[in-house]
């Protein structure tokens, strides 16, 4: 992603900069910087969504629940409603048949979501999770 803003400087320090070492110098430290830069911005993110997840409010944390809920709600229609459902319609000698659900982009967030629990869990046993 850098590269794409990257990419017009080091372009730039061409046009300006004769000596070859000192432009790959040059564009190698923005570089550095811009990462450098981006995992501020990360941390920072993370804190805000760790102040987030733990505030008492259902209005400032109750969207992680929710998510959760829609996708466990989406996987119990995909792979058990569609089924039964299909099932009955078959047996019932119905032309009708249910579609699955396109999971391809509620998986990953929910294996993150899931993956932030088991964190969660593992914080809770070394006690080293906090009530605020």
């Amino acid at each position: 992603m850098w590269e794409l803003l990257i990419s017009p400087v080091t372009k730039l320090l061409d046009k300006v900069i004769p000596d070859a070492d000192e432009r790959y110098r040059l564009a190698h430290e923005i570089a550095t910087l811009a990462e450098r830069q981006a995992h501020e911005i990360a941390k920072e993110q993370i804190k805000t969504n760790q102040v987030e997840a733990a505030h008492k409010s259902l209005f400032v944390a109750g969207w992680r629940p929710a998510t959760g809920w829609i996708c466990a709600s989406g996987l119990g229609f995909n792979y058990i409603c569609v089924p039964l459902g299909n099932f009955y319609l078959a047996v019932s000698d119905s032309s009708v048949i249910i579609p699955s659900l396109d999971l391809s982009q509620m998986l990953p967030v929910l294996m993150g979501m899931l993956g932030l629990g088991a964190y969660r869990t593992y914080e809770k046993t070394k006690n080293v999770a906090r009530e605020q």
